[in-house]
């Protein structure tokens, strides 16, 4: 009976193996279970931290918000009147590099804040190479009115504004002549000028508004030839010598 005895005792080990691994298996489970929970704490904790500009939002409640509706009407009321000021201008001849007759002429630069007249002869060459210059810019400064006056046909204006010498460029503000080119002398002084060398002349003379951006545009990086004199009076008087290509230029 005694030899029974270890063969027990051998028992008992075994079973007392197998009772220590399942109570370390369930300390196991209920610990992992445990950072589970632990986990899906933090992550509600952090998303409840969350700024408010961070969370998920419902679009339906960005379109119903009074603020983006008073955004949204102020924007279509400066378009709308953006447009409407645009059709006005159009009827004034705004965008358009237009001829006028000398009877129109005085409408014409009263009723533009900003108005440039080129006095033209119709058979003078270089009267047409600076036609091809202005009918583009009329159509780049919208704000600006571009026309042209046949300087034969309208001695009485030609002769008050001391036109004589073709092509001339008076520039209007308000009705009122602040400057004025002769001939292409601020443009270089020859027949292949640019259409930026007339642009920078019109921006100096305030006639066009400076770019927004490209600092090569401003007036301190123009070329000396651009720039001419700062009233008309001595614009007036500004002539350089002409070569015999100028001569169909003297409308004197």
């Amino acid at each position: 009976m005694e030899c029974g005895q270890p063969g027990g005792s051998a028992m008992e080990g075994m079973q007392a193996d197998k009772f220590k691994s399942r109570m370390h298996s369930l300390a196991y489970g209920e610990a992992m279970a445990a950072a589970a929970r632990d986990y899906k704490k933090e992550v509600l904790a952090e998303e409840n931290a969350r700024p408010a500009a961070m969370r998920e939002v419902d679009i339906d409640d960005l379109l119903d918000d009074p603020e983006l509706e008073r955004l949204h009407s102020e924007r279509i009321a400066a378009m709308q009147k953006e447009a409407e000021k645009r059709v006005v201008l159009e009827r004034k001849g705004h965008g358009e590099y237009q001829e006028v007759q000398e009877g129109e002429f005085i409408e014409a630069v009263t009723n533009a804040d900003k108005c440039v007249c080129h006095f033209f002869h119709r058979d003078f060459e270089r009267c047409k190479l600076l036609d091809k210059h202005l009918q583009v810019l009329a159509r780049k400064h919208f704000g600006t009115r571009f026309i042209k006056l046949s300087a034969p046909d309208a001695p009485f204006f030609t002769v008050k504004l001391q036109v004589k010498v073709l092509p001339t460029l008076i520039m209007f503000a308000n009705g009122v002549a602040t400057e004025r080119t002769v001939g292409f002398d601020e443009f270089g002084g020859k027949d292949d000028f640019t259409i930026a060398a007339v642009e920078a002349k019109l921006r100096q003379a305030g006639m066009v508004p400076k770019p927004q951006v490209r600092a090569l545009d401003s007036d301190e990086d123009e070329p000396d030839a651009w720039k001419g004199p700062k009233n008309l009076r001595q614009s007036s008087h500004s002539r350089a010598k002409h070569t015999a290509s100028d001569e169909d230029s003297d409308f004197d």
